[in-house]
């Protein structure tokens, strides 16, 4: 069938030599005299097995212009009426079609299909490097090695099911239990790692969320603006300028992050005093509250937290200089999950110190650290950044020689994302986990969703062969052992990981192929170059 189109387009040419690239005129294939589709084409042919389809796959590559493109596509569809060619073999190709025959004749799997795809969508240095690793089979590969074990196990459990009062076994009953329980567990401690390594891949893949909090007036839309290099929200004197949460996305040293600007953190004065009035920037409208509302919620989502402090001189000749913290910046700290977010206090507006020596200077750097130190007692590993949003003849105006400081703010942002997505692994030797090289975040949400799943029936099957109240030495009790539900949840375990990889016996298996192909291989199909698309698909 190949050989009939290759020859209807090019009539009286030689036949082509596998893998080879051959310089060929198109024609139309048919009317006299025939009619020049493309003078300098490029025609290669790939027998099966060891094709991108596994198929025999016939490839034209020509020029990119849309009126050649749309020619030599017109050309194909008259093909389908050329004598002896049968008009329901050639047909064009559904989108995804290429990459699902591509799985069924085992040369891609379903991890593979997935990083195919995050390949075609990574936007930072970081994307790009899991979707490359995850091409590279080794999910499938511990996939389908924990897969055998699970199947070896529950074989091992069947057979004590079935034959156990009529043969005689090696190990007793107990021992084989206690075999068995102690795989499962050693297993269940490479899947966290697995699990963990997932979220942290989606981390890469989704983008961190960083936010910027503080008081209204601290600089935060300032130190934004700095960070993207652009006007991405409006700076001004007037307090609660920011009103809802400005979202800008930012590649910061490879990594994908989300940087929010939220609404100044305060409260409406109620308290007013006979001799003070309420003004204008006191009050807080209803847009304002649902704004600080929002910035609330955002701040408790985000990964990563830049609280702003701006520095601001006071009348008081006894403290020239003083650091501006809110309660409300308070309370909404002691809220913060301190083990999973990451806490940088930018202090803002060091230009109004002057000189470097300002900056230095032990009194100075001593009423500023007052209110810092209560912030940061429960935020371990916190780091403080004086920074200055002016540009540099502003600064240079007051006297401010040294950096503004927003690049060694960038630099320790890497180090942290850095951090917070490298990969681990349990170490067999120390019984422990450890940061690891080697290991992949290629793991999708999809891949996370049915690794949680397999956790769970790991923990059923340890419940059904552990009796809490048998010896403790031994730890189990084989006559209360459910043998049944036991080895059903090494099957489940082992059909979690059967879906993933989208091979083994499981029947389940065709249940997730769908939302794979519909959710990957869509955007494999629209990210092809206009060549790609006129691709057509020949065959049975």
């Amino acid at each position: 069938m190949f050989f009939q189109v290759y020859h209807a387009l090019c009539p009286g040419a030689c036949e082509l030599k596998p893998r080879y690239a051959t310089l060929r005129t198109l024609f139309e294939p048919r009317g006299e005299p025939r009619q020049v589709l493309d003078s300098n084409a490029i025609v290669l042919y790939f027998p099966a097995p060891k094709t991108v389809t596994g198929e025999d796959v016939l490839e034209l590559h020509i020029h990119g212009g849309s009126a050649i493109v749309k020619a030599v596509l017109a050309a194909v569809s008259k093909v389908l009426t050329a004598p002896r060619i049968n008009s329901r073999a050639i047909r064009y190709a559904e989108p995804g079609e290429f990459t699902r025959r591509a799985f069924y004749n085992n040369r891609l799997d379903l991890t593979q299909i997935e990083a195919l795809g995050d390949s075609l969508s990574a936007e930072t240095e970081q994307q790009r490097r899991i979707a490359v690793a995850g091409t590279r089979n080794t999910l499938t590969e511990r996939y389908e090695t924990w897969r055998s074990q699970l199947l070896y196990a529950r074989g091992e459990l069947e057979a004590l099911i079935d034959f156990s009062e009529d043969q005689h076994f090696e190990e007793s009953p107990r021992t084989l239990i206690a075999s068995i329980a102690s795989q499962v567990e050693h297993l269940r401690k490479k899947l966290n790692s697995s699990i963990r390594n997932a979220s942290k891949g989606e981390l890469v893949r989704n983008g961190i969320k960083v936010a910027l909090l503080g008081a209204p007036n601290a600089g935060k839309s300032s130190l934004l603006n700095k960070i993207v290099g652009r006007d991405a929200a409006i700076v001004s004197k007037e307090a609660g300028t920011t009103r809802d949460v400005i979202e800008v996305n930012v590649d910061i040293g490879g990594f994908f992050c989300k940087f929010g600007d939220l609404a100044g953190l305060r409260e409406h004065r109620h308290n007013i005093t006979k001799t003070s009035r309420l003004t204008d920037s006191d009050e807080i409208g209803e847009i304002e509250k649902e704004g600080i509302r929002r910035a609330k919620k955002w701040i408790l989502e985000a990964d990563v937290l830049i609280i702003v402090l701006p520095i601001e001189r006071l009348q008081s000749p006894s403290a020239e200089f003083s650091l501006k913290v809110t309660p409300q910046v308070f309370q909404i700290l002691n809220e913060c999950n301190a083990e999973r977010q990451k806490f940088f206090f930018a202090i803002n507006k060091v230009d109004l110190l002057g000189s470097e020596d300002a900056v230095n200077d032990a009194e100075v750097r001593g009423r500023i650290a007052l209110p810092l130190k209560a912030m940061t007692q429960t935020q371990h590993g916190s780091q403080c950044f004086p920074i200055s949003c002016l540009d540099v003849e502003a600064r240079d105006r007051r006297n401010h020689a040294h950096s503004d400081g927003i690049s060694e703010l960038l630099n320790a942002l890497t180090k942290s994302f850095k951090t917070m997505t490298t990969a681990e692994s349990f170490d067999d030797n120390t019984h422990s986990y450890r940061a690891s090289e080697e290991e992949s975040l290629g793991a999708s949400e999809r891949h996370l969703l049915l690794l949680l799943q397999c956790e769970e029936h790991f923990k059923d099957f340890l419940h059904y062969v552990t009796d809490p109240q048998s010896d403790p030495g031994s730890g189990i009790d084989y006559q209360d052992m459910d043998f049944v539900l036991a080895a059903e949840s090494l099957r489940g375990a082992a059909d979690c990981l059967a879906k993933i990889t989208g091979k083994g016996e499981s029947g389940d298996v065709e249940e997730v192929l769908g939302v794979v192909f519909e959710k990957y291989v869509l955007s494999i199909f629209v990210g092809m170059s206009r060549s790609d698309r006129g691709r057509f698909c020949v065959g049975k």
